[in-house]
Parts: C-alpha cells; sequence; structure tokens
C-alpha cells in the first residue's frame, strides 16, 4: 500500500527510522475509508502494518510517501469500486449490484458490513410490522440471495447478513430491521429452484432455500412468498 503525502504520528511516524529492521512493524490498525468530504464511509481491521519504504513527499514540508505491507482479511480484491460508487454518490438505485459476475458478489458483500452505518447514517432500525419486498429473480446463488436482501431492507448497497449465522445476528435487531416483520419474497419459486444446496440443520438436513424460510420463521419474520 502506499499512502502519499501523510503526516504520521504515534507508533507509525516510531517506525520510520527502522525501515528494513524488525522494528518496522507497527503492529494493528483501523483503515478508514474516506468519502468526497473526508467523513468516514466504514473502515478495515488491519494486522501486521509494516514500513518498507518512506521518501520526501512532494505534498508540502514534513510530509512523507510511505510504503507499507499489510493483512487484512475482510478488503478482497475490486472492492475498491463498489467504494468509489459510494464515494462519489453512485450507489443511488436497485440492482447495481446485478452487474457484478457471480465470482464478485463477495466483493459486493464485503463492502456491504463495512459501509452500513454510513448508509444508515444512524438512523434506527425500521419499526416492528414493517413490510420489506425482496426481489429474488437475480438470485442464482447464496452470495446473491444477500446482495437481495441487504437492498431489500435497507436500500442500495444495504446489508442484512452475508452468510447464515451473520444473517440470524441480524435478524436480533441493530441492522435496519426489528422483528417482527413481513417479507414479500418475489419470484420465490425461481429462488427455490436455484437455492438447493442441502446444509446440515439441527434436524438432519435441508436445501438452503428451506433453511432460509426456518431461520426466518424462528426470528419472527412472516414469509410471504410470491
Amino acid at each position: 500500500m502506499h499512502l502519499v503525502g501523510c503526516l504520521p504520528q504515534g507508533g507509525l511516524l516510531k517506525r520510520l527510522d527502522h525501515v528494513g529492521s524488525r522494528r518496522a512493524t507497527a503492529g494493528n490498525a483501523w483503515f478508514g475509508i474516506l468519502d468526497a468530504d473526508a467523513a468516514t464511509m466504514g473502515s478495515y481491521f488491519v494486522n501486521e502494518v509494516t514500513v518498507v519504504d518512506v521518501q520526501h513527499s512532494a505534498r508540502g514540508a514534513g510530509r512523507v510517501d510511505l510504503t507499507m505491507t499489510l493483512w487484512c482479511e475482510n478488503a478482497l480484491s475490486g472492492a475498491e469500486g463498489v467504494w468509489e460508487l459510494i464515494r462519489t454518490g453512485r450507489l443511488n438505485r436497485p440492482g447495481l449490484w446485478h452487474e457484478r459476475a457471480p465470482e464478485d458478489r463477495q466483493t459486493w458483500l464485503s463492502v456491504a458490513p463495512a459501509s452500513s452505518e454510513y448508509h444508515r447514517q444512524g438512523a434506527p432500525d425500521a419499526a416492528a410490522g414493517q413490510v420489506f419486498t425482496l426481489d429474488s429473480r437475480q438470485v442464482s446463488d447464496i452470495d446473491s440471495f444477500f446482495c437481495a436482501l441487504g437492498e431489500a431492507v435497507n436500500g442500495p448497497g444495504g446489508y442484512f447478513g452475508w452468510n447464515l449465522d451473520a444473517l440470524n445476528d441480524c435478524l436480533r435487531g441493530g441492522w435496519g430491521a426489528a422483528t417482527p416483520f413481513t417479507l414479500h419474497w418475489r419470484s420465490s419459486a425461481e429462488a427455490r429452484a436455484r437455492l438447493v444446496q442441502r446444509v446440515p440443520t439441527r434436524r438432519g438436513e435441508a436445501s438452503l432455500f428451506d433453511l432460509l424460510l426456518e431461520i426466518f420463521e424462528e426470528q419472527g419474520v412472516k414469509v410471504a412468498l410470491r
């Protein structure tokens, strides 16, 4: 990672004189993603932040250009394109995730939880009893299901889980919707035909579609299949 025009502080500043040695490692940090007004859109927890090169910067006196290595589990390749949609205000209509290839939808989902607070701007959960509409015409697998569900509950780019455990967490509140609520599941027959992967349950195994219905029912969500 290259950081241009930096004013290092704290532990990072102390590492600048130790490039090339073990003492150049600053440790762990939060890496913030900023919008055009320098407000934080989201952040990633990063490990093993290590300074590998430092140069005087053309950006101003006292500033430096840093080259660092780091490790981040959740920053997936291609995420910068999704962040740019948010930064420029172009993540403003439903269905933009449809344009992503199936293998890139994990990237879309990796940005959604990191940016969820920014999208909601501190708004409380929708009150219990709300009705949300899930359009599953583009749902072909579990990743596309969560892209569609996040959008149904929280609007374009919204987040409401990216795996089954995360869905259970979201249904306990704090992620945009309070239970009980009603989910109108459009094109559900198409989704049922596609979400056929067998997954283990407490009673044996079930299709992914049926397990999702079971989770919703257990957490107080009424699903109306359309």
